[in-house]
């Protein structure tokens, strides 16, 4: 058996990290090996332990969920660590700062537990994961805060007609699933489309693509 994804739980209320220990602690693929109250503290210990995940609050004393996502996963961290924001505030604001910081998904704390559990997985995996309660409504209003890079143009960036055709539905919001369903091709097909896109474009994932599609202006 393959060993169990390990996982960092980081909030500030005792109440809720232990009722997400609990949860995550039920499962035989997830084990959870440290706990901690406060960003800074979260730093440390998922410097220490190297898990697989860190489940981050936003809004916390010390060092918010935002900053210590940025140390963990931001541009330039040698050895970045994979961070699932999962927080109470269903603000867009947050939603975008937190990708801009490296987080690799972004769950609501009022998610049932599957979906939290599908979080967990799926950024140990290496994808991404927005809660489809909020990617659109991101992706919509503050796509005028992710202004074009200066000079640059659609001609600048090296994908196929289809391939930039993929990123700008990625971009809206769909999953692999709709984009299969809106290009009349298959699912397995769109994995590999999407897995070009990121390496060609140098991206880590899904939730950097969204940003690097709004950023050269090919999503309005």
């Amino acid at each position: 058996m393959s060993a169990p994804v390990r996982v960092v739980i980081c909030d500030d209320q005792a109440l809720i990290r232990t009722g997400l220990a609990t949860i995550v602690d039920a499962q035989p693929d997830l084990e959870v090996v440290g706990e901690c109250g406060d960003g800074r503290a979260g730093v440390d210990l998922a410097r220490e332990l190297l898990p697989d995940v860190v489940v981050m609050d936003i809004r916390m004393p010390v060092l918010d969920g935002l900053e210590a996502t940025r140390l963990l996963a931001g541009a330039g961290v040698e050895h970045p660590v994979k961070v699932l924001v999962v927080t109470t505030f269903n603000l867009d604001e947050y939603v975008y700062e937190a990708l801009r910081a490296g987080a690799s998904g972004f769950l609501l704390k009022d998610a049932p537990p599957d979906r939290l559990l599908h979080g967990i997985r799926t950024v140990a995996m290496g994808a991404a994961l927005l809660d489809p309660d909020v990617t659109r409504r991101l992706v919509g209003r503050y796509a005028a805060r992710i202004r074009p890079a200066e000079g640059g143009t659609t001609r600048d960036i090296p994908l196929t007609p289809r391939e930039t055709e993929v990123l700008r539905l990625i971009a809206d919001g769909l999953s692999n699933s709709e984009i299969a369903a809106a290009l009349v091709i298959s699912p397995e097909t769109v994995k590999t489309f999407v897995s070009r896109i990121l390496t060609k474009l140098d991206l880590r994932d899904r939730v950097q693509a969204v940003v690097f599609a709004y950023r050269h202006g090919l999503v309005t």
